[in-house]
């Protein structure tokens, strides 16, 4: 055998013959990271009433997060693409079994009983989706042809419905978006676009009617006018906005914000924490944390440049625009601008499978961004 059938079936494999000696990590990406967790530590510590329980339990999730992170990296890129198809079944199949014996919470049934910890598989697909469809568009010719873009859809359909259905009409517009964004990346050709456009337009009466619930019409009507009903359905986005108003420029101070610290903003600790943030640290605390998003995307979106193949391009442009998504649609629909659809703000807002969930893919970036190197020391 030559050696460079040996290194590529090494590689192959997914195992990194020189693992002992080379810890496969990102250090920009690293101190990025670093980095917000510990803005979301002191932010979570005034959103949650100075509730230690809440930060304790979050620098836990945190420390379990960068292990798994850690761990993702120094699998070689092929060994995430030949195994994309198991995780992406073990997620459905969690789905499923969420629909039968999952564990409820606000009306909406998401999670699984794991008896130490409860798991909620929504989280997962996010991840599992992109890999998915990055991995089978890699194996064919690329722009997609419109039979594998029907494919893609599927794919990326299923999971959707399975996570509105429970329902989580948030989680699922990410699952759909992660899947979108891979076959945009693939090259998909404007034709396709421009329908895939007119075809969403026109199915915006059928989901209205049938598809949507209730109260997310009701979340849709009051971004609209949320002065009709102060004290019920539009209670959220004016006080959320009322906090990020009275921030001003440099904010009112740590643990000092009232809307927050006098139980006014609902949901302080999740959804609505970018609102804490703003009262207390204002436009220049907003901004700050901006800045810190867009490096972070940055250095995602130079690793997806830098790809070495079809598939990390692929999946590191998907994590990257997913991301930025994920901030997007928070920061949208705290200041008022989208219907509140229950979207955490990654690494500041109190969460369990998000956060590990978010580790995740960003480990797989870090092996993305590392495989050049890997090949080198390999040979």
């Amino acid at each position: 055998m030559y050696r460079d059938d040996f290194v590529r079936r090494m590689q192959d494999s997914g195992i990194d013959r020189r693992r002992g000696r080379s810890l496969h990590i990102d250090l920009p990406l690293l101190a990025i990271l670093i980095t917000l967790c510990g803005v979301g530590l002191i932010v979570l510590y005034s959103a949650s009433g100075q509730n230690l329980f809440y930060v304790k339990r979050q620098a836990l999730l945190m420390l379990v997060g960068f292990g798994v992170m850690f761990g993702t990296a120094q699998f070689a890129v092929r060994f995430w693409q030949r195994w994309s198809i198991a995780l992406y079944m073990i997620g459905l199949f969690s789905l499923v079994i969420v629909l039968f014996f999952g564990v409820g919470a606000k009306g909406a049934q998401r999670w699984l009983d794991l008896g130490i910890t409860r798991f909620q598989p929504s989280e997962l697909m996010k991840v599992a989706v992109p890999l998915m469809v990055s991995a089978y568009l890699g194996r064919h010719y690329i722009p997609p042809t419109f039979k594998h873009v029907l494919i893609v859809l599927v794919i990326t359909i299923i999971p959707v419905l399975l996570v509105a259905r429970q329902p989580d009409l948030g989680t699922a517009i990410l699952i759909f978006a992660s899947g979108f964004f891979v076959i945009f990346l693939a090259g998909l050709r404007k034709r396709y676009l421009a329908t895939a456009f007119f075809l969403a337009l026109a199915a915006i009466p059928t989901l209205w009617i049938y598809v949507l619930h209730d109260y997310q019409k009701q979340r849709v009507l009051t971004l609209l006018s949320p002065q009709d009903d102060k004290l019920g359905a539009g209670w959220n986005i004016i006080q959320s906005t009322t906090a990020i108003g009275s921030g001003g420029w440099s904010g009112k101070g740590w643990t000092q914000g009232t809307q927050s610290q006098l139980n006014f903003l609902p949901e302080s600790h999740t959804d609505f924490i970018i609102a804490v943030l703003a009262e207390e640290f204002g436009f220049v605390g907003v901004l700050s944390l901006c800045a810190l998003y867009a490096l972070l995307i940055g250095r995602c979106m130079l690793i997806a440049i830098n790809s070495q193949s079809h598939f990390g391009h692929m999946i590191a442009g998907s994590l990257s625009l997913t991301f930025f998504t994920y901030i997007f649609v928070n920061m949208s629909m705290v200041s008022g601008i989208l219907p509140v659809v229950g979207v955490p703000l990654p690494f500041i807002s109190y969460g369990g499978t998000a956060i590990v969930t978010l580790f995740l893919g960003f480990g797989i970036l870090m092996a993305i961004s590392t495989e050049p190197r890997r090949i080198r020391t390999d040979l």
